[in-house]
């Protein structure tokens, strides 16, 4: 029964059609975004934030909000290729999909452990999903006397904070603390809370994801001469305008802690820009629609504020493009 599962699974996944290729790097090593909308409010044309960054190979999703396993499969990967996880940060709206990611590798029998890396309090958050794997472990397939791998035996968890750099499988990766909080520097809420920017250099390449961040003279370093910035924005206009819609209730004072909010904690398209000519980068894909993306009017608009401050290329990234 379980070599039979385990075949239509992957003839499942490989039935999957992959993406369009539009900036496919050489040796195959690709950025894919595989969710392209800002939660934490879901969209019924976007996934949630959620990449994949394949080298040599091996797949690490970057982020994996509500729907990434689908997504990825969407993207020709079937999910026993995900080596790690990378979590810029522990909002629901980018980690909704690990637990789907643990589990079904978990139920498949996936022999390879896999290694989530994240701030302060993955760890936390990684055994309450391994503890919630717990009853399907047990009864397995339904099988008397069926062995099923301990959950807390197929991941690994390594936090990361501001400053860490590693080497993993070739590539170095480093994380920088941004301003999507704003915690003290040294508080107990900012050791015990952090939101991190990612920067990935390949033997060829060099990738910085900015994770939700506002404006960081941090990431800015972190992003020095990168080949490529994965950058997230917000539309202000939209976002309000949508809030007003959904809560016309909304008292003042939770307006105004809102709209601190999402002006100190997010990058509106200016500011995106101001990012990518001050870290000399070569090219920016745009992600994490805060706001959404209405009409192709007002998203070609986002370009031309980002390309008065950036003049390299810029593409709005959608669901399951390849850079």
């Amino acid at each position: 029964m379980r070599a039979s599962l385990l075949g239509l699974a992957a003839a499942a996944a490989l039935a999957a059609s992959p993406a369009t290729a539009q900036q496919v790097p050489p040796q195959g090593d690709a950025f894919i975004t595989l969710g392209t909308m800002g939660g934490p409010v879901a969209s019924r044309d976007r996934s949630q934030p959620a990449n994949a960054l394949v080298h040599d190979g091996r797949v690490y999703l970057v982020d994996a909000g509500d729907g990434a396993v689908q997504q990825l499969t969407r993207a020709g990967y079937q999910l026993p290729r995900v080596h790690a996880v990378f979590l810029s940060h522990l909002h629901t709206d980018h980690t909704g999909g690990l637990s789907a990611v643990l589990g079904l590798r978990n139920q498949t029998n996936v022999a390879e452990k896999i290694t989530v890396y994240g701030p302060p309090g993955t760890r936390e958050l990684v055994a309450g999903m391994v503890a919630s794997m717990q009853p399907a472990a047990k009864v397995g397939y339904g099988i008397p006397g069926q062995p099923w791998a301990p959950p807390a035996d197929t991941v690994t968890v390594i936090e990361l904070t501001d400053g860490d750099k590693m080497v993993v499988d070739g590539m170095t990766v480093t994380a920088a603390q941004n301003t999507h909080y704003d915690f003290a520097p040294g508080s107990v809420e900012d050791r015990n809370y952090k939101s991190l920017s990612l920067r990935f250099d390949l033997p060829g390449r060099s990738i910085v994801y900015t994770g939700d961040t506002g404006p960081s003279a941090a990431v800015e370093r972190l992003a020095k001469g990168a080949d490529l910035l994965v950058s997230e924005m917000i539309d202000m206009a939209a976002t309000m305008a949508a809030v007003a819609r959904n809560s016309p209730n909304m008292p003042a004072p939770a307006k105004q802690k809102l709209e601190q909010h999402l002006s100190t904690h997010h990058l509106t398209p200016e500011a995106v820009g101001d990012l990518a000519a001050r870290a000399g980068v070569k090219a920016v894909v745009i992600t994490h629609f805060a706001g959404g993306t209405p009409d192709p009017v007002r998203t070609q608009g986002y370009i031309a504020q980002v390309r008065a401050r950036f003049a390299g290329p810029i593409t709005l990234a959608n669901d399951l493009d390849r850079f």
